[in-house]
């Protein structure tokens, strides 16, 4: 293990308490560091941390300029007894060169500069001039993170134009500047409405400036407000009448970039192959223009959208593109950052450590600017990420540091006689490759230099990045005093600035400090406060950033997990095994707010008391070296028991189970399997549950448990659901308790018994909704007669408490792959809503009950049981019946009759309906196979 020299900063401690504000992302902002002085400000990508990193969407070109007004353009009338503008050239020249400064990131010094020009005016009473530096200032101060500063500066701004200004373009441009930084304001504190309808003003004040980019610009901005509410169909609406707009101009360079801020912005919501579509349009249209660095832009775009849709190849090839045709240093080293990590992430090391050094000796070449540091932090996370690899590729390692050599990191590795001459000495354990040894030290070099570039840019927000990282690689060193002190001072920096979005890295990397120093109590708090922060940037956390979809397993999920493993870490108190369950509740809630892409669902914690005083939660929660169960019984104190197992004996043992359904395995290895996973979950709590007499077991369940039916879990003489109903959640914080009674039952019932879209034929199914019929009053579909539009038009002209669906469907962990088959078209996840809650969003009676009989998880998928979940919440149906495999669609049919017949009787709750229907065929020779029974699961309402 490398020692590092303890790199000597100056720690000036900084006490602020953290505020809420909902900007969120996992990446370092690189957005908007032009455009937010310009007529638009565009808040839509941010950078990953560390990569990869986004241009801003629309180059500072035309209108998206900072407008520095004229004396003819700012002339108010003298009738308003103001001063008419006075030509300064002074001024003038302070405001260009704040613009300067503000555009290479210099913050601060744009502020001076900007000052001085304020007071120029003010001195002159030339309002325009000042008002329009009052919102520069105003527009700085938010990237510094002095929010007050920012209000009182466009407060004043917006006061000193009141009733002012007239009705010409130009002074509507003015006012349109002015609310797009007001709107700013208020999107980075959190305050979503306010933002919504400043820009709404905004987008009417450039319209009366018949500044159609502007115009443009406000409703990106608006579209990106809508989806952090959760108002995801208003979002995509707007989306998509800017697409038809755009399309309707003649290509030109603008409409090139207004395409690119588009597909920007679709990939941000998640319409992945929407937005590459748009972008591959953007590129054609610079390509005919020959405008290389707009081209350059497009192809980074491009290449991030591509990894979005982990088409790695096409990514890697569109950043090597944009890289070599980039004009601008920033632009190549983005681009090379962003291959870099892509070449990291899928573990491609030899071109990885090739590229090394092409960045390295480009980042020299950058000027003094927030972009700069950020580039630095980036590679060092990255530079990191390779050397953690371990043993097992010392040989790459040892090639790589001499890489670092050759690209001027360190003038010499130091070797084992000299080591003892460094401060601190180096570690003289452990050091299996000498070679490699100087390769954390450079590292810290880069970053120290960070942090000396952040002071003087007396940036806060990039100083706390890097301040933080440099304590990440202190804690990669086990240097815990280092790297406590270094965390403990990036966490004051971006609590002092209410950075909550950098907060919660640094919460959650001193709680894994605190734990190594053998500090319980204060790992717990500081994990606690990691778990708070990002539950208040739920919106933001899958609102604000792209990459989420494959960052929330690495850089979010874990924080939750890590809580629950120090809370159950020592005998629990009752106390700590609420908070673990609801932190377990809470994750359940934060995946599939990730699986979506946004934040829509207003939480309701509830008692399982008040549920069903005869049903058990069980939250069996797999650990790294523990299977973990919390059971909640009415009534009773939580309950709490452990396995001590490694997490990769549990999910061979779950995977081993999934495969032995099969009815091609063995019985008896079928029946070892489930026997010992019932030993696991189920058997500690047996004596509790006959106790307290319970009928119904419910399972928010863990991991790869989601892929396996519970219903098949065997105790050495009968299956589990033999002897309890069994039903799935999400959470008790989702459930809306309200049981089905019979005479509300009325169906309405589609399928396809036709080979479709790939997908096999279902005769079967022709059986299964006319014998449902027969039962109780529905509506058939079948066919051609089952298409996306008939089945709208049924839900929204008649209130069918039960809506079943015997076609084909996919589970997946990935909502675009997450589907129903119809004749015509795949009804997505994302749509299903509104499908199906309409008539909730009319004021009549929501779907009681939603019936998948055909669909199947996604093969490969270990996780794509998280789309059933997905599209069983957002459906809106209080419960929804599905399969988690294709089924026999003869013993499919037999099930679904049985289970109607069942729920026609009183008394009888939809998770007994399915118990005895289930039973039905186990009773049958020809289908007691838990394969034919099993795989159906009730998820949501039970009752």
């Amino acid at each position: 293990m490398t020692f590092l020299p303890r790199i000597r900063l100056k720690m000036a401690v900084r006490r602020s308490r953290t505020q809420k504000i909902a900007i969120f992302s996992l990446r370092l902002k690189a957005i908007s560091r032009c455009i937010g002085l310009g007529l638009l400000t565009l808040f839509l990508i941010t950078w990953v941390f560390p990569t990869p990193a986004q241009h801003p969407p629309i180059p500072l070109t035309g209108s998206t300029q900072i407008q520095v007004l004229s004396r003819e353009q700012g002339t108010l009338n003298r009738e308003q007894d103001i001063n008419s503008v006075q030509e300064d050239d002074k001024a003038l020249t302070q405001l260009e060169q704040g613009k300067a400064l503000y555009a290479a990131g210099r913050f601060w010094q744009a502020i001076r500069v900007w000052q001085q020009a304020m007071q120029a005016y003010q001195a002159q009473g030339d309002r325009i001039h000042h008002a329009l530096s009052l919102s520069y200032l105003s527009l700085a101060y938010q990237e510094l993170g002095q929010w007050q500063e920012a209000e009182q500066a466009i407060t004043q701004s917006l006061n000193l134009v009141a009733n002012r200004l007239k009705p010409t373009r130009n002074h509507q441009r003015l006012l349109a500047q002015l609310l797009n930084t007001q709107a700013s304001l208020h999107y980075a504190q959190g305050q979503m409405e306010a933002a919504l309808e400043t820009w709404k003003q905004a987008e009417q004040a450039y319209q009366d400036a018949g500044d159609q980019t502007g115009v443009f610009g406000s409703q990106i901005n608006q579209a990106q407000v809508l989806q952090a509410l959760g108002l995801y169909r208003r979002s995509q609406i707007t989306l998509e009448r800017m697409e038809t707009q755009l399309q309707t101009q003649p290509d030109s360079l603008l409409k090139a970039a207004g395409l690119r801020s588009l597909g920007v912005a679709l990939q941000v919501v998640g319409n992945l192959e929407e937005s590459q579509q748009v972008l591959q349009q953007s590129l054609a249209i610079t390509q005919r223009f020959d405008a290389v660095a707009e081209q350059s832009s497009t192809l980074f775009s491009l290449g991030n959208t591509a990894r979005a849709l982990q088409e790695f190849e096409d990514a890697i090839a569109y950043y090597q593109q944009a890289a070599s045709i980039a004009i601008s240093p920033l632009t190549q080293v983005e681009a090379q950052l962003n291959q870099l990590s892509l070449l990291i992430e899928t573990q491609n090391w030899t071109d990885a450590q090739t590229l090394v050094p092409q960045i390295y000796a480009q980042l020299s070449n950058l000027p003094l600017n927030r972009a700069a540091v950020y580039a630095q932090v980036n590679f060092a996370e990255s530079l990191m990420k390779m050397g953690s690899r371990g043993a097992g590729e010392q040989r790459e390692m040892g090639e790589l540091s001499q890489h670092l050599v050759r690209a001027g990191f360190v003038k010499t590795l130091p070797s084992r006689a000299n080591r003892k001459s460094l401060n601190p000495p180096l570690h003289t354990q452990n050091h299996a490759l000498e070679s490699s040894e100087g390769f954390p030290r450079a590292i810290a070099q880069l970053l120290a230099r960070a942090i000396h570039q952040a002071r003087q840019l007396n940036d806060k927000r990039s100083e706390s990045y890097a301040l933080g990282q440099l304590g990440h690689l202190y804690m990669q060193t086990q240097q815990w005093l280092e790297a406590r002190e270094l965390t403990e001072e990036a966490l004051s920096l971006a609590q002092g600035i209410q950075a909550t979005e950098i907060a919660y890295r640094w919460q959650w990397q001193l709680s894994q400090i605190l734990q190594h120093q053998g500090n319980l109590t204060g790992a717990i708090a500081a994990n606690r406060e990691a778990v708070h922060t990002l539950q208040s940037l739920r919106r933001d956390l899958v609102a604000i950033n792209p990459d989420v979809q494959f960052s929330f397993r690495e850089t979010v999920e874990p924080i939750y997990r890590n809580l629950v493993e120090l809370l159950l870490s020592n005998q629990p108190t009752p106390e700590q095994l609420k908070v673990a369950r609801e932190t377990i509740e809470s994750l359940r809630l934060a995946e599939l707010e990730n699986f979506f892409r946004e934040a829509c669902w207003q939480v309701q914690r509830q008692s399982i008391d008040q549920i069903d005083p005869q049903a058990s939660v069980i939250y069996p929660i797999i650990l790294p070296n523990h299977f973990a169960v919390i059971v909640s019984l009415p009534g009773k104190p939580l309950r709490y028991f452990q396995t001590d197992l490694a997490q990769t004996q549990i999910d061979s043992t779950i995977e081993q189970l999934i495969q032995a359904l099969n009815p091609a395995w063995s019985n008896k290895e079928r029946l070892r399997l489930s026997q010992q996973l019932y030993d696991w979950l189920i058997r500690p709590i047996e004596p509790e549950l006959r106790e307290n007499e319970i009928k119904t077991l419910v399972f928010v369940l863990d991991g790869a448990l989601r892929n396996l039916p519970m219903a098949a879990l065997h105790d050495g003489q009968q299956y589990l659901i033999e002897n309890y109903n069994v039903a799935l959640s999400a959470g008790l914080q989702l459930i809306e308790p309200r049981s089905l009674l019979p005479q509300q039952l009325k169906a309405l019932t589609a399928g396809l018994t036709e080979a479709r879209d790939g997908f096999p034929a279902l005769p079967a199914v022709e059986l299964e909704v006319e014998n449902i019929a027969a039962q109780l009053p529905a509506k058939v579909f079948l066919n051609q007669q089952f298409t996306h539009e008939t089945l709208q038009e049924q839900i929204e002209t008649t209130p069918f408490p039960v809506v079943h669906l015997a076609t084909h469907g996919q589970f997946s962990s990935k909502a675009d792959n997450t589907f129903l088959l119809t004749w015509n078209s795949r009804i997505k996840v994302k749509d299903l809503d509104q499908l199906l809650q309409v008539r909730q969003r009319q004021d009549t009676n929501p779907i009681e009950l939603l019936v998948l009989s055909a669909c199947q998880t996604a093969t490969g998928d270990k996780r794509a049981a998280l789309g059933l979940a997905g599209l069983a919440v957002r459906s809106g149906a209080r419960s929804t019946l599905a399969t988690l495999w294709s089924v026999n669609d003869e013993s499919t049919a037999q099930l679904m009759v049985e289970f109607y017949r069942q729920l026609t009787q009183s008394q009888v709750s939809k998770a007994q309906a399915l118990r005895q229907a289930q039973l039905t065929l186990l009773r049958q020779p020809n289908y007691q196979h838990p394969f034919y029974w099993a795989p159906f699961v009730l998820v949501g309402n039970w009752l």
